[in-house]
């Protein structure tokens, strides 16, 4: 199916065969494409409906910057015949605030960015733009990425939609927050060690991070040019399948290692068949991935697998040998050691006469400043760790994902996306787990973190919902460079879990 006829066959509910307004609000990416493509709405009364949700909203604090009559006279554009045609042509997106744009701020949610705007679009906006898509608004994070409760002092946190006293997740917080209380069908946000998909699963939604290489990183503020990857936020995988193929054809390299450009992406991630679920092989890392969970995330993960069981699905129990302790080994090194290289360089490509002292001394968050200010002084990444993690432990980490696939002859593995639901903004340090305190940040990034490591695609699904109302993910990673499998896959086991829950906000 070519890209410009992705998505169903529009449902019209009005007398003339539009959409109603109610309606347009729960319009996902593809729905909203083949919405505008058949003229069942203007783009004008869909972007109208957008903006008003989102001033409705507000409170959940998603955006950092927005232009509501720029998207509008871009909206008339769309209707008017004038504006970029293709397969998302009139389809706001909420883009995470360290993607570049040449409109809307590119501040990282940061002081000493703020207000600063992009003087080029970064490949995966512009791929994006190209294929007809708005900007709808720069999206909260937490601050220069570097978390994951989006608990940020300079921007103010961002609120879960399912309930505003709890963090939606980080560091893409606010694209997932506007995703779900329907500011916006989809976004994009970033993914070092979990930070599209670990707001996806605390805020209901499905997040996609590609395999390292398969979008271009450029025009992205940086952590980690190893590790660092855009990655989509939306309410379905159809959605995840469609940004993916538009942006997976603007020079990155496929996941495999080969050039990237248009049509050279590999098999288009938006059409590939969903295989069917009876025999499909799935492994089940128990030992790293399933200990020390939130009693009802584990019922949640023991409730999936075993409807995936029932239909079909061949779980093979087994672990990855050493990934706890591979994974330990490569994550902060690489993370620390490049972004005090990565970030002034891109700062001084965008032309920007900024220190990392200066940077410094405009982040407000407590736990940020703390990391960055440890690598401006005696206590930095020494090059020769880095150096082992690099050369080293990193390639034992991809070895081992890559000899578990094989020996157990296994699509994907699937585990818990967060060993724990959503917890108290302002939980920064430590949260409860099992009746104690434990570590914040690396409770939450303890399963999601192995995969960015080893540079593999990993895909968050929503799947169901605590007693507290607060949602629960599953996640499945695949082999490297397997990214158009793994969504179809994520898509055959979205349908059987078949999650339609939305935030009682909304």
């Amino acid at each position: 199916m070519p890209l410009n006829e992705v998505g169903p066959p529009m449902h019209r509910d009005g007398e003339d065969g539009s959409v109603r307004d109610t309606d347009l609000i729960e319009l996902t990416v593809a729905e909203a494409a083949a919405a505008l493509r058949e003229r069942a709405c203007s783009c004008r009364e869909y972007v109208e409906a957008l903006i008003a949700r989102a001033e409705a909203m507000a409170g959940l604090n998603a955006f950092v910057s927005h232009d509501w009559d720029a998207l509008l006279a871009a909206a008339r554009a769309v209707d008017g015949g004038t504006g970029t045609r293709g397969p998302l042509a009139g389809v706001p997106l909420a883009l995470k605030d360290n993607i570049a744009t040449t409109t809307l701020t590119t501040s990282g949610a940061t002081g000493a960015l703020a207000g600063l705007v992009a003087p080029r679009n970064a490949p995966v906006a512009k791929a994006l733009f190209e294929a007809g898509a708005l900007l709808g608004a720069k999206a909260n994070m937490h601050e220069l990425a570097f978390g994951i409760t989006n608990n940020n002092a300079v921007t103010g946190p961002a609120r879960n939609p399912w309930d505003p006293l709890m963090i939606p997740g980080g560091s893409s917080g606010g694209t997932a927050v506007a995703v779900a209380a329907r500011m916006m069908p989809g976004g994009l946000g970033t993914d070092t060690g979990g930070s599209v998909r670990i707001p996806a699963a605390l805020c209901g939604l499905a997040g996609f991070r590609p395999s390292v290489g398969r979008y271009s990183g450029a025009g992205i503020i940086p952590i980690s040019h190893t590790r660092d990857t855009a990655g989509p936020i939306a309410r379905s995988v159809a959605d995840l399948r469609l940004l993916d193929a538009v942006m997976a054809g603007a020079g990155g390299t496929g996941g495999t290692g080969r050039t990237g450009g248009a049509g050279r992406a590999g098999p288009d991630p938006a059409s590939a068949p969903a295989p069917a679920l009876d025999g499909l092989r799935l492994g089940v890392p128990r030992g790293a991935f399933f200990t020390d969970l939130e009693p009802e995330v584990a019922a949640e993960a023991g409730r999936v697998l075993d409807l995936l069981s029932d239909l079909g699905v061949v779980l093979v129990e087994a672990d990855i040998p050493e990934v706890s302790e591979l994974n330990a080994a490569v994550g902060f090194p690489i993370a620390l050691y490049e972004f005090v290289r990565d970030l002034p360089r891109h700062l001084a490509e965008n032309g920007l006469a900024l220190s990392l002292e200066d940077v410094l001394g405009g982040i407000g968050s407590p736990d940020v400043r703390e990391i960055v200010a440890s690598q401006l002084g005696p206590d930095a990444m020494p090059e020769a760790v880095y150096r082992k993690a690099l050369d080293v432990d990193r390639p034992r980490l991809q070895r081992a994902c890559a000899d578990y696939f094989a020996e157990h002859a296994v699509e994907a593995v699937i585990f818990p996306t967060s060993p724990v639901s959503a917890r108290p903004i302002g939980d920064d340090e430590t949260i409860e787990l099992g009746g104690e305190r434990v570590p914040t940040f690396p409770t939450f990034i303890r399963n999601t973190d192995p995969g960015s490591n080893a540079g593999i695609p990993g895909l968050s699904l929503p799947t169901g919902l605590a007693s507290t109302g607060l949602p629960v993910g599953m996640e499945l990673d695949g082999p490297v460079g397997s990214d158009v499998r793994l969504l179809a896959v994520g898509a055959a086991v979205e349908e059987a879990v078949g999650f339609d829950a939305r935030p009682g906000c909304a």
